[in-house]
């Protein structure tokens, strides 16, 4: 078997620079015109020619998901923290349309570990604080979902993991981050029984809900988009919903606005979803065993992979 190249951005990691050339040449080379033809069964592109239009259908997803709850039938989703562009929409669309929010759920996706445990929604990154300022706290609180219907991972996760067993997860909606990952399922570190070659997508799919180290990249990306760039305040370690989760989720849906993972990273999961390519290396490309995935794109978004000189 050929031996797996080192990662060019972290060599004590896996990520998707380990890949074999050619399918990271044939993702370089995809036009928007290739991409709107890689939907298959099981795997739906779609594209959006407006911020607005982008934004309100991912909010959407919360509504009519929640819609679906009853009291015999509790209901949900799974959202994430990028893009938030959509929670404060949630939050109007269920103030004006006056839905009552009381057998639904929401799953947190993922959270920092600060001091060795969860974040609180005092941290100025944390994830919890952001969907309460964002969303939560802005709906009348007549119409606000009990407090023990938002459920957010915990460095204990056995509280959380038996959650997903009390309603039933509609969507799990999230964004792409630079190394590929949903939520912060990032590649696995280059050591022990994954020093020669990454976790084989079984052993990486029965993983659960857990306390992760975080890619490089991530740290980068995350500085970026949330913090001006200061790494420093960025916590190496995070809890995420496990693959195991996800795959108890009706649908996944992937939004991509173009400014977390690059048009480059895009294009590459979108080929290995399509294709049904999983690698590990590359987790977002896993989603290519799940039933029912939705990548949503903006089309100005999408950008081109050629060469700009800035």
């Amino acid at each position: 078997m050929k031996a797996r190249p080192l990662s060019t951005v972290a060599p004590q990691w896996w990520d998707y620079t380990t890949l074999d050339r050619e399918i990271l040449d044939d993702a370089a080379r995809l036009t928007v015109s290739d991409l709107e033809k890689m939907s298959r069964p099981g795997f739906t592109v779609k594209f959006y020619d407006t911020v607005e239009d982008f934004y309100l259908a991912e909010a959407l997803e919360y509504i009519t998901s929640w819609q679906q709850a009853t009291a015999e039938k509790p209901a949900g989703i799974c959202g994430p923290i990028g893009p938030t562009e959509q929670l404060p929409l949630v939050a109007r669309l269920v103030n004006e349309l006056n839905i009552n929010l009381r057998h639904c759920h929401f799953w947190g996706m993922d959270e920092w570990v600060v001091d060795g445990k969860e974040a609180d929604r005092n941290f100025p990154l944390g994830f919890a604080k952001a969907d309460w300022d964002l969303c939560f706290g802005r709906i009348r609180p007549e119409l606000r979902m009990p407090e023990e219907n938002l459920h957010f991972p915990a460095i204990d996760p056995s509280k959380y993991i038996a959650s997903w067993d009390q309603a039933r997860c509609v969507v799990i909606q999230g964004g792409q981050g630079e190394t590929k990952h949903w939520a912060f399922n990032d590649p696995l570190k280059r050591e022990g029984k994954y020093q020669d070659n990454p976790p084989t997508p079984e052993e990486f799919l029965a993983l659960t809900t857990r306390r992760v180290d975080l890619h490089p990249m991530t740290l980068i990306q995350n500085a970026r988009t949330s913090g001006g760039g200061v790494v420093q305040n960025v916590p190496t370690q995070a809890l995420t919903v496990g693959p195991k989760e996800t795959w108890k989720a009706e649908k996944v849906s992937i939004w991509h606005p173009g400014h977390h993972d690059n048009a480059f990273g895009v294009r590459l999961s979108t080929l290995m979803i399509s294709k049904r390519l999983p690698d590990s290396a590359v987790p977002m490309s896993l989603l290519a065993l799940h039933p029912n995935v939705q990548f949503n794109f903006l089309r100005s978004g999408i950008g081109e992979c050629s060469v700009e000189m800035h």
